[in-house]
């Protein structure tokens, strides 16, 4: 296939996604404060009491900081991650994107929509996506005292535990870009010794249209990046086919989290 038909695919596939999105709510993130592929998979419900396991991952290297936004500049790959919030029809519009381009992607899952949509976390991993922690309400964790803020951690690992038979590698904190370091200390005592930042933010949740998502992140992406990314915005569906086009004009492979850095 030459790679001027695979953009003609790739927009098509996006018409007909942003089609199913008609009347979809938005459900943003409000994110901050301010300072090669897996098997395609249906988006049909897991059966009653069935466990989406997580693979393998392999040992991570050592020396990584406790906070993590971005991965080594020396490889032709980056890892776009996405916060796991939101209507499924933007999440899975998504995933089905980047298995189109043959990417594989990092979810950041929040809690409560796990409960609300517990079929997502089986979709995610069936895609040969990374699954991970992005606390169980979407609170200012930084603000909260220990309690609360380990609560918001552990909560949202008990579903992840639950739904794939274990907590994730990645946790990324709620309403910030970094964390505190007693949220960075609470995190490790939940079993996450890493959290995972990022080093582009793409903007989607202010929903400024797919060309200005796209824009922000290929002007700011370079080998290693991790990109912030949302579902919820039927805009970031619109703007993924120019994104993993842009990136495989530039030699960029999207993977994992766990890929970019072992």
């Amino acid at each position: 296939m030459t790679f001027p038909h695979r953009r003609t695919l790739l927009r098509a596939a996006a018409s007909g996604v942003l089609a199913g999105l008609a009347g979809a709510p938005l459900v943003g993130c409000d994110e901050e404060r301010r300072p090669a592929a897996g098997a395609r998979a249906s988006d049909r419900a897991a059966p009653p009491g069935s466990v989406a396991r997580p693979p393998a991952l392999p040992p991570l290297p050592a020396g990584l900081p406790a906070q993590i936004e971005n991965g080594p500049r020396d490889r032709k790959a980056v890892a776009l991650t996405f916060h796991g919030r939101g209507d499924a029809n933007t999440a899975t519009g998504c995933l089905a994107e980047a298995e189109r381009a043959g990417a594989r992607v990092t979810v950041l899952a929040v809690g409560d929509w796990l409960d609300a949509q517990p079929q997502l976390a089986r979709r995610v991993l069936d895609g040969g996506h990374e699954l991970g922690n992005h606390t169980m309400r979407h609170l200012d964790i930084c603000s909260m005292s220990a309690t609360a803020a380990y609560a918001e951690i552990t909560e949202c690992a008990e579903r992840l535990r639950r739904l794939t038979g274990g907590i994730g590698r990645w946790f990324r904190p709620s309403k910030t870009r970094l964390a505190t370091e007693q949220v960075v200390a609470l995190a490790r005592r939940a079993g996450y010794p890493h959290l995972l930042s990022y080093d582009v933010d793409s903007l989607d949740f202010t929903d400024p249209g797919a060309a200005a998502v796209g824009r922000a992140v290929l002007d700011g992406v370079r080998p290693g990046s991790v990109v912030s990314l949302h579902f919820g915005h039927p805009g970031t569906v619109a703007a993924l086919p120019a994104i993993l086009d842009g990136l495989h004009r530039r030699g960029l492979r999207a993977v994992t989290t766990s890929e970019l850095l072992t």
